[in-house]
């Protein structure tokens, strides 16, 4: 069995450890830093984890692939593997805790007006206070309650909000953290009684333009947006319209239709708007590096023991 590990951001602990998963599973392990460096006598790998849509989409041999992000949207294609049996997982469950600081972090930026200030004491101007808002007693509604969403959500709950509500597409959480959970079907029903929506959903033909231009009028005067799963959720054109008239206070977008976002595009410039590159995420964290290769190799011990795979992504749902 040949294991193709392609990443550029693991340390070496993380090499001895999958090092030694491999040699327990009677594998050989090869390690590259991107696509580019892998030789053709190793298309014919078992086991990619990583991403090498060369060999994805030519080997007939390739039998799983774990890719160590969570989003797969770009790989739901009906034609995408060329061997329709290879099996895919991802690493939703190792970006929890990145994701949910950002999402904290820009709530807070908002709601406190740090952006604002941030903004003007670059130029040398002292400010006078100005009215603030908090997130004790903060109406907060998650939209996808996934790892992401969830594990936001235990952090906001530190926070006192008036209410935590959770909207997915099931209607059901295993988590014990929101005051309610509903499906995606009465997510008409809670926006007026949200003000701030917190978006971490993936991509699918079901959430692609879910937050519409009339839904947006369905939130309060006043409320705030996050969005960090996928921008294709967003009507991005109303949003900019929203943020412009003033019935949203606030948004932080780190996900986009088009990205990078291109120059000129109307949001650049949209006031009251947080822009970040697509950094809530990546492996950029030192747990978020350990959590993904112990997902990887915990995977790759069920692998090697015939038995299932704990992170397999459902291809009829896209996640």
């Amino acid at each position: 069995m040949k294991i193709l590990v392609i990443n550029n951001m693991l340390e070496q602990k993380h090499f001895d450890q999958i090092k030694t998963a491999a040699s327990q599973a009677g594998a050989q392990v090869f390690f590259y830093k991107n696509e580019d460096e892998i030789p053709h006598s190793n298309y014919d790998a078992d086991i990619i984890y990583g991403f090498a849509p060369s060999i994805v989409k030519s080997s007939k041999t390739l039998k799983w692939l774990c890719v160590p992000w969570a989003g797969v949207d770009s790989l739901m294609a009906p034609d995408y593997f060329a061997n329709k049996d290879c099996l895919l997982t991802n690493s939703a469950g190792a970006y929890g805790v990145s994701i949910a600081e950002h999402m904290i972090a820009v709530s807070l930026m908002m709601l406190r007006r740090l952006d604002q200030f941030t903004a003007e004491t670059r130029k040398g101007k002292w400010l006078s206070p100005r009215p603030q808002k908090s997130l004790k007693d903060c109406r907060i509604t998650v939209l996808g309650t996934g790892d992401i969403g969830t594990t936001f959500a235990k952090r906001a709950r530190a926070f006192e909000p008036s209410a935590l509500v959770g909207v997915c597409r099931s209607g059901k959480s295993k988590a014990q953290i929101y005051d309610k959970v509903l499906p995606v079907s009465e997510l008409d029903s809670i926006l007026p009684q949200t003000d701030l929506l917190a978006m971490s959903l993936p991509s699918t033909p079901e959430t692609a333009g879910l937050l519409s231009r009339d839904r947006q009028s369905l939130l309060p005067d006043g409320s705030y947006i996050v969005n960090v799963g996928r921008g294709s959720a967003i009507d991005e054109e109303a949003l900019s319209d929203n943020l412009e008239s003033g019935h949203l206070a606030g948004a932080a977008l780190d996900v986009f239709q088009t990205e990078p976002l291109p120059a000129g595009n109307r949001l650049w410039t949209t006031k009251n708007l947080i822009i970040t590159p697509h950094v809530a995420g990546n492996m950029t964290l030192a747990y978020t590096k350990d959590k993904n290769v112990q997902m990887f190799i915990e995977d790759l011990q069920n692998f090697a023991q015939g038995k299932a795979l704990h992170y397999l992504v459902d291809r009829k749902l896209g996640y």
